[in-house]
């Protein structure tokens, strides 16, 4: 939006419409995103689970509700740009007259400035402080994948609006089980005469333990198959 709207301003002003319309009006304050990491274990991947993590951020300022403003503070129109937010120049070139308009400098776009600043927060609208945020994590998530939570990142300055939080997924490894995409390994040791005469053997799953049996004569490497014990896919009820 920023990008397109320069061009706006050298067209005459509709260019940006185009491309997320532009600036055209007073400034609004984003908050920035925040990127944490969570532990998951192999068996909140296969069921998901809802973890609570503390995070520590940038909130609107109770003392001022946010406004960056001493109670009683008065907010006066910035003289800069008369309230609008931007300032407008006009440059004399060979081709003519170019018009280029920016973000004010005096009040950074928001078109007005304040008399008397709060103490807690000293104008900004926003202190650090810790939040407790409750997330809910779908099955079959993998390593390295980002989820997204809207609205929970910084708080943009003075009444702004807050960023995401970008939860970073990070699998603790297990112990006996071994992760291939959405099927789950396990390498089981068996002696030379249960492999010649067969036996029944008990292993983990993510859910509990499972019986197979060995057939008689089975060779070493033999791959047997447990059909549904491994993970879900996040994409599809399989």
């Amino acid at each position: 939006e920023d990008i397109f709207s320069q061009f706006g301003d050298v067209f005459g002003g509709h260019f940006g419409g185009g491309f997320g319309g532009g600036r055209g009006g007073k400034r609004v304050n984003r908050g920035s995103n925040l990127r944490v990491k969570v532990k998951m274990t192999l068996e909140e991947v296969a069921n998901g689970v809802e973890k609570k993590i503390k995070v520590n951020k940038y909130v609107a300022c109770k003392t001022c509700s946010g406004s960056g403003a001493k109670n009683g503070s008065a907010f006066n129109t910035c003289n800069t740009c008369k309230g609008s937010g931007q300032v407008t120049r006009i440059t004399n070139t060979i081709l003519g007259a170019m018009q280029t308009t920016s973000t004010c400098p005096s009040c950074g776009g928001e078109g007005q400035t304040i008399t008397d600043k709060c103490t807690s927060c000293h104008g900004d609208g926003i202190v650090r402080d810790e939040e407790v945020i409750s997330i809910n994590i779908p099955a079959g998530v993998a390593e390295g994948m980002q989820l997204s939570v809207n609205g929970k990142g910084n708080m943009g300055a003075r009444g702004g609006v807050p960023g995401d939080l970008i939860i970073v997924i990070e699998e603790v490894e297990d112990e006996h089980l071994k992760r291939d995409g959405i099927n789950l390994f396990y390498d089981h040791y068996i002696s030379f005469i249960d492999a010649a005469m067969g036996t029944h053997i008990e292993i983990p799953t993510v859910d509990g333990k499972a019986k197979v049996k060995i057939d008689a004569g089975t060779h070493s490497g033999k791959v047997l198959r447990l059909k549904g014990k491994g993970l879900p896919d996040i994409n599809s009820y399989g």
